[in-house]
């Protein structure tokens, strides 16, 4: 299994096949709007638009699973990224990490990439590292910047 056998619904509600992105290099990550590690979006847009000719690409998918700091609609996201952050990668609906009603995907990650002492997602901006064949090369903590992956995003390019 890679992440190009799971779908998912953009945040415009269309359903988006990740095998669309097969042959990039990718980053998941779990966002919320009201975070303390919201300003990361701006991190992550750069990292995109540095990277995105080399066939890079950032996943966000919005989860309200911690302390309930994504709790606005899809296009209120959208709109909050965009507007203070500038946002143009891909954004997903909001989606589960955690627990019975994860998003397959995540369920996936998890099982792939565990945490320090376990696979539970532990908060908001968890991001993984996927390379150009779909399968996970590492996870990051939240509170890992963006700037602080550059070099494994570059080493994942280059493979």
């Amino acid at each position: 299994m890679t992440v190009y056998d799971y779908s998912a619904t953009t945040i415009n509600g269309n359903i988006k096949s990740l095998e669309d992105y097969k042959d990039n290099v990718l980053l998941i990550v779990n966002t919320a709007s009201k975070c303390g590690f919201t300003p990361q979006l701006e991190g992550l847009q750069q990292l995109y638009e540095t990277y995105k000719d080399q066939g890079f690409f950032v996943l966000g998918f919005p989860c309200n699973q911690f302390n309930n700091q994504d709790p606005n609609s899809e296009k209120e996201i959208e709109s909050f990224c965009k507007l203070n952050y500038g946002v143009t990668f891909p954004m997903f609906e909001k989606v589960d990490v955690n627990g019975s009603n994860a998003h397959p995907l995540f369920q996936f990650l998890t099982k792939e990439a565990k945490g320090l002492f376990n696979k539970k997602i532990k908060w908001n901006f968890t991001k993984f590292l996927i390379n150009r064949q779909g399968h996970v090369i590492t996870r990051f903590a939240p509170q890992t910047k963006p700037e602080n992956i550059k070099d494994d995003i570059e080493r994942a390019l280059l493979s």
